[in-house]
């Protein structure tokens, strides 16, 4: 059986990588898929700074259409990243009749429902396990392994710099900044982390995941994103003390009046499996009406894990390479005629509860105006840690955890607490998870 051709978009860490494994473990791949897999041709923008060492073999080319336009190559791989020119380039290599393969989330959540279309129309396949959680199979296993149940929610820590960051605040007592310039330093960050700290990046991971857990199109605008520059070490140190940790998670979970996706700071049960994995790691726990809550951890980013991804897609592709369009498995996981509108909550019709922590006068009579304040908004109190203040200091410290409300709720009881005159500053807010099911 004649060989896979690749043609390879970008030859930058997890390009070179990519390469390096397909060359490497050329054996091992192709008792997998049946045939051999090559990269035939692959672009960079410095032609002169080559190509990994024993990869000498490759054609290498400075314009990247010339690689989708390449008549030979079977496969684009679209490791570029970004928007542009990477859409243009995908979709003239589905107009070409070739397969694509990208690690592109941002690509996949803004412009995937035209994707999917035009390789429908062309009977190609644009596969992107890389494209959420590094080398996690979490696609996969929605998918595939997952296909006989009706998925219930999906809540995942897809951010690796995130998480860094937050288990860093935990264990060390470090403010925000501080650590976020030594994420950067270990090159974990962006130079413009907003991507990363904003919650923008987990929320591309998200709008993907919604779509393949649920059947719904691609919707990366009707994603609530919160990110975590406003956590402060305080309310980790008080988190720890109630028995919780502060992840930030991406939530999608189905409810009976539609779909909530969201991405924001959220205090998890200290107990929980996925409130214990820290640093630069990812895990997602998926709920399913059958086989219950199952949690896929693993490595989020990086060369190998993500190339790990890439050459699994590339060998289910060439698995299928000549298989009637018909009979593959669908972009998002459900049959494109089977795709269906269903509403996306807006925040605040989200039910969830509350952690929160404002500054106020010390004297009596403060907390029973909050407690009446809370009261008037059916806001049930689940507990409250109060921190008395130093000597000759007149304010101290609320706490407060609620049962689970509606956020237009607690958005019109924290505005009546923020203009009472004994509150001092503003009320921050964090929401809880107990991620059991329910």
């Amino acid at each position: 059986m004649k060989p896979v051709k690749l043609g390879l978009l970008g030859v930058g860490t997890v390009g070179a990588s990519t390469a390096m494994v397909l060359k490497n473990n050329a054996a091992e791949i192709a008792r997998r898929a049946g045939r051999s897999i090559e990269i035939i041709q692959a672009s960079r923008r410095s032609v002169a700074a080559g190509m990994p060492q024993g990869c000498d073999n490759i054609s290498l080319v400075s314009d990247p259409f010339e690689v989708v336009n390449n008549p030979e190559v079977d496969i684009v791989i679209e490791l570029i990243g970004g928007y542009e020119p990477a859409l243009k380039l995908v979709m003239q290599a589905i107009a070409n009749g070739k397969h694509v393969v990208t690690a592109n989330k941002a690509l996949i959540a803004l412009h995937g429902n035209e994707i999917f279309a035009q390789a429908q129309r062309k009977g190609v396949n644009v596969v992107f396990e890389a494209a959420v959680a590094g080398g996690i199979p979490i696609i996969k296993s929605i998918r595939e392994g997952l296909s006989a149940n009706h998925i219930e929610s999906v809540a995942g820590i897809i951010n690796g710099t995130g998480n860094f960051i937050l288990t860093e605040m935990r264990d060390k007592g470090r403010d925000f900044g501080d650590v976020l310039r030594e994420a950067q330093d270990l090159g974990y960050a962006e130079a413009d982390p907003t991507f990363d700290v904003e919650g923008i990046d987990a929320a591309h991971k998200l709008c993907i995941l919604s779509s393949i857990a649920f059947g719904i199109p691609l919707q990366f605008d009707a994603v609530y994103t919160e990110g975590i520059s406003r956590v402060f070490t305080e309310d980790v140190v008080y988190a720890g003390q109630l028995g919780y940790r502060i992840k930030h998670l991406g939530i999608a979970r189905r409810t009976g009046e539609g779909i909530e996706m969201r991405v924001h700071p959220t205090l998890i049960p200290h107990k929980r499996l996925i409130a214990n994995v820290d640093g630069v790691m990812n895990a997602v726990l998926v709920q399913a009406d059958k086989l219950g809550p199952s949690l896929y951890y693993g490595a989020g980013a990086g060369a190998d894990p993500t190339a790990s991804a890439v050459i699994a897609d590339i060998i289910d592709v060439a698995r299928t390479i000549t298989t009637d369009a018909q009979n593959r498995v669908p972009h998002l996981a459900f049959q494109p005629d089977q795709i269906v509108e269903i509403p996306i909550l807006p925040i605040t019709e989200v039910q969830t509860a509350y952690y929160l922590r404002m500054r106020v006068e010390d004297r009596p009579g403060v907390m029973a105006e909050i407690t009446r304040i809370m009261g008037d908004n059916d806001i049930s109190i689940e507990a409250i840690l109060q921190k008395e203040p130093e000597s000759g200091v007149t304010r101290a410290t609320i706490i407060m955890l609620t049962q689970k409300i509606r956020e237009q709720q607690m958005v019109d009881a924290i505005e009546a607490i923020t203009g009472l005159d004994v509150v001092h500053g503003e009320v921050h807010r964090i929401r809880v998870e107990t991620l059991d099911g329910d």
